[in-house]
């Protein structure tokens, strides 16, 4: 087996729209998977090409989410539609569906009649609040999710004491991580069966963001809503041209960040002077250190904190940070061309696998209905069949 193609000889069939189902898939897809993304031909296909800016059939949410996969435009309001699925379905290994619960049921495809016809396949559901109870039906993203989850109370602004919702797919990315992991594990412990045995995998954005929260959960339900602040200042500074994260965690870094900041004397200052005088004071101490560090640059306070062994961080925009030393030196980047996009679009390098490059399979977004043609044939469509498909607008593309 090839660590660089884990899933090779595998079929995905990817129902699944947005960025938690799409990412959970996309993974698949890089491990060697050949994963079909099953989309309608209608209103621009998967509703995440449309999210944001647009680069012709892409926006940033697809460029990831539909990396090394193909994409076949296909109407499932209609009984061509369907057959052409259940011709899909027929071989596959995993079977990925995000539809409001009780859709894909409608559609004739749920998890009792794909089994009926595969009983090896792991079928995974991912949705907003979960299969069943009262809000199973309601439509949920991640912005939802965070407030459902407590997450935006968490992240009240300094200034302002107001939720805000953290500004990018946070509770999407992490389930489909988890998704990716529990299919994962599932494919691994049928290979060594005699007899392939399903199963039925549901996953919630609900789930998980109580996952992703669940050290401060279990802090904040033990401490009855408010948790006990660490005595020493962490967060962010503003600095003289800039901000700076500094974060400590114990007692003993205060002697090295008085010396760092080049301020000793609140080393003799009897409020601060120790740890659990700090952390009755601790509100006090920002006050004093706010101006110190808005006299200083970032730079000269980085380089004193770091060599005093404290944790800090510039605090970069994506574009300042894509430019940092540290990020070429770890080669953490790849810039692809993807169709549409005018320039290189930045990607993360999927740890364990190869970097990746342009032009390559698993370095494509695919266009909506970019390989119709190719996996209707592939599945057994005839020519003549397979243009009968697109005039009577069942599949689009190509």
């Amino acid at each position: 087996m090839d660590y660089n193609a884990a899933f090779a000889g595998m079929k995905v069939i990817d129902l699944s729209g947005g960025v938690a189902g799409p990412s959970c898939a996309m993974m698949l897809a890089q491990h060697g998977a050949d994963v079909i993304k099953v989309e309608t031909p209608h209103n621009g296909g998967d509703w995440s090409r449309i999210l944001g800016r647009t680069y012709q059939d892409h926006s940033a949410f697809s460029l990831y989410g539909t990396l090394g996969k193909r994409s076949l435009a296909l109407d499932l309001k209609t009984p061509q539609g369907k057959e052409v699925l259940w011709r899909l379905v027929r071989g596959a290994d995993v079977f990925i569906e995000g539809f409001r619960p009780g859709t894909i049921q409608r559609y004739g495809f749920g998890y009792d009649a794909v089994s009926a016809k595969e009983p090896g396949i792991i079928y995974y559901s991912i949705s907003g609040f979960g299969q069943t109870g009262p809000l199973a039906a309601r439509p949920a993203m991640d912005p939802v999710l965070q407030a459902f989850t407590g997450i935006v109370t968490e992240n009240k602004g300094e200034r302002d004491g107001h939720p805000h919702r953290v500004a990018i797919s946070l509770i999407d990315m992490f389930s489909g991580l988890l998704g990716f992991q529990a299919i994962a594990t599932s494919l691994y412990a049928r290979r060594e069966q005699a007899v392939k045995q399903g199963r039925f995998i549901e996953l919630s954005l609900m789930q998980g963001g109580a996952m992703l929260s669940v050290i401060r959960m279990i802090a904040h339900y033990l401490e009855r809503g408010t948790t006990v602040r660490t005595s020493m200042p962490n967060g962010v500074f503003d600095t003289a041209d800039g901000q700076i994260n500094v974060t400590m965690i114990r007692p003993g870094d205060w002697r090295p960040f008085c010396e760092a900041i080049e301020e000793t004397g609140l080393l003799e200052d009897p409020r601060f002077a120790t740890h659990a005088a700090r952390g009755v004071n601790l509100d006090e101490l920002y006050a004093v250190l706010r101006p110190m560090f808005k006299a200083r640059t970032t730079a000269w306070l980085s380089e004193r904190l770091s060599a005093n062994g404290l944790m800090n961080g510039r605090v970069n925009s994506y574009q300042e940070f894509l430019q940092e030393e540290q990020v070429a030196a770890t080669g953490i980047m790849s810039w692809l061309q993807q169709p549409g996009v005018a320039e290189l679009v930045p990607m993360p390098n999927i740890p364990g696998l190869p970097p990746f490059e342009s032009g390559s399979k698993r370095a494509h977004a695919p266009a909506l209905g970019e390989h119709s043609a190719e996996v209707l044939q592939q599945h057994g469509y005839s020519a003549a069949e397979i243009a009968g498909l697109f005039e009577s607008k069942v599949v689009a593309g190509e």
